[in-house]
């Protein structure tokens, strides 16, 4: 440890004062840790041709936790100073008493780093970017005279962490965050409808504000807002359901992951609770969470208590073989910890999270999954959706979707709400498609108040026998 490990964060606390005062917090206690941040971000959206919001966020602050047994002390402050992190140990100790626990092992270093050390925000200037989503406003319109309305946006962000750890290890990431999104809605004939399409991930804005990368874009929500111009009513009932694959991995994620995550099977309220080492999904049902996808959105190279990021094997073949977990639900169950203690910022509290959840690729080509779809739907895009995590119980709502009989695609069709529960859904799949693709980046997660950027995926999927709500 040298004296220099803070200077790029701060320079208000010194190193090995911020050491002293973290080990007077977790006398006695089990874990805990001191976690410094500094995030800068900034989000422009043209909306009809006019700015309609542009902002800049700067902040920075710390987050200290003690914690012993089920109990965790967290205290925070947007000032880093010794001071303020005096005031933090005494609250933080609250949770530790008198008692004397035995303080767990750090976690083991990593020299990999998943994405650069590149800062969207600073490259291209405000009127650059400004001046972009108006080429874009203009692109769109050009694209179909039934264009109506374009929304199109651009965010950028860099977060910079450093995590001091009891035992003296100091550990620092760098993190960078991108995206850009284009929504249209067209009008015929006095119907409206609306198509979006967006992504980005940890790497530079270069790449998607590139003419070749945004026209593509632009093109992919033409296309859906056509298709949803011409879409019947959805049907109504039980029936069987293929999805697409990437971004309709999100059903998988709510439905599936979230009850996967250690702290809710911990305490047993999860649907999936207690039942390791069983059949819990078809055979062939093989889903991961992997947070060391290169750039990926969802991925981290440390977690936010200093664990490395992992690719954990969450369901093999179709039975149960492990859960997300952090450090504190890892030691109370008697495991190891995965690499998902993930917290929004400085001002949270490390939670089990999921980084990027997929399933992996079966052998069977989608065309040959919708060729054996007797009377369903096809859904290849997805909005919305809620998950009960105590039962699985799920409602998505289909933004892309078509209605299959006999095999053969017919109509697209609006309306379609997919209903179910996770436990059901995985030993229902009647098929898996060898065309897994992941999501381009758009997926946001919260749990408990708390958001941070996650990525899904999948193959083709066949699910029998989901309750499909419709208006037909």
């Amino acid at each position: 440890m040298t004296a220099d490990a803070f200077r790029p964060f701060t320079t208000h606390l010194d190193q090995d004062a911020a050491l002293g005062l973290l080990r007077d917090a977790v006398q006695g206690a089990d874990d805990g840790e001191l976690f410094i941040e500094r995030r800068r971000s900034e989000s422009l959206v043209l909306d009809d041709g006019r700015v309609k919001n542009a902002s800049y966020d700067a902040s920075e602050g710390f987050g200290l936790r003690a914690v012993r047994g089920e109990r965790a002390g967290y205290a925070h402050a947007s000032t880093i100073d010794e001071h303020a992190l005096r005031r933090a140990v005494a609250t933080a100790r609250l949770a530790v008493g008198d008692g004397g626990g035995t303080l767990a092992a750090g976690p083991k270093g990593t020299n990999v780093k998943l994405y650069s050390d590149v800062d969207p925000v600073a490259e291209a200037t405000f009127p650059a970017k400004i001046d972009l989503l108006r080429q874009i406003d203009a692109f769109c319109r050009d694209l179909d005279p039934r264009i109506v309305q374009v929304s199109a946006s651009l965010g950028a962000s860099l977060q910079e962490v450093v995590i001091l750890r009891p035992e003296g290890t100091v550990v620092t990431d760098i993190r960078p965050m991108s995206r850009i999104n284009i929504s249209v809605i067209v009008e015929d004939g006095g119907r409206r409808e609306s198509g979006s399409m967006g992504g980005g991930g940890r790497a530079s804005l270069i790449g998607l504000i590139a003419p070749d990368h945004w026209q593509g874009v632009a093109r992919e929500a033409l296309r859906i807002a056509l298709v949803n111009l011409t879409a019947e009513a959805a049907p109504a009932g039980v029936m069987d359901v293929v999805l697409g694959p990437g971004w309709p991995g999100i059903l998988l994620h709510e439905a599936i992951g979230h009850g996967l995550e250690g702290d809710f099977n911990r305490k047993g309220s999860s649907a999936f609770a207690g039942l390791m080492g069983q059949q819990i999904a078809a055979k062939g049902v093989t889903v991961l969470d992997d947070g060391t996808i290169p750039d990926r959105r969802g991925s981290i190279t440390v977690d936010d208590e200093g664990t490395p990021s992992a690719k954990n094997v969450l369901i093999d073949d179709g039975v149960l073989v492990g859960y997300m977990q952090d450090r504190q639900n890892a030691r109370l169950m008697g495991v190891e910890p995965t690499g998902n203690g993930r917290r929004e910022s400085y001002a949270h509290a490390p939670m089990p999270r999921m980084t990027n959840t997929y399933m992996l690729a079966g052998g069977t080509p989608p065309a040959d999954l919708v060729a054996d779809l007797k009377d369903g739907i096809y859904a290849v895009g997805f909005g919305g959706g809620q998950v009960d995590i105590t039962n699985g119980k799920f409602v998505f709502s289909c933004t892309e979707a078509y209605r299959v009989k006999d095999g053969v695609v017919g109509a697209p069709i609006k309306g379609a709400t997919l209903i179910g529960d996770g436990a059901t859904a995985l030993k229902q799949i009647r098929g898996i498609g060898n065309d897994l693709a992941l999501d381009p980046g758009i997926g946001n997660c919260g749990k408990a108040g708390q958001w941070v950027p996650v990525g899904v995926g999948q193959p083709s999927l066949m699910i029998g026998g989901l309750t499909v709500g419709g208006s037909a």
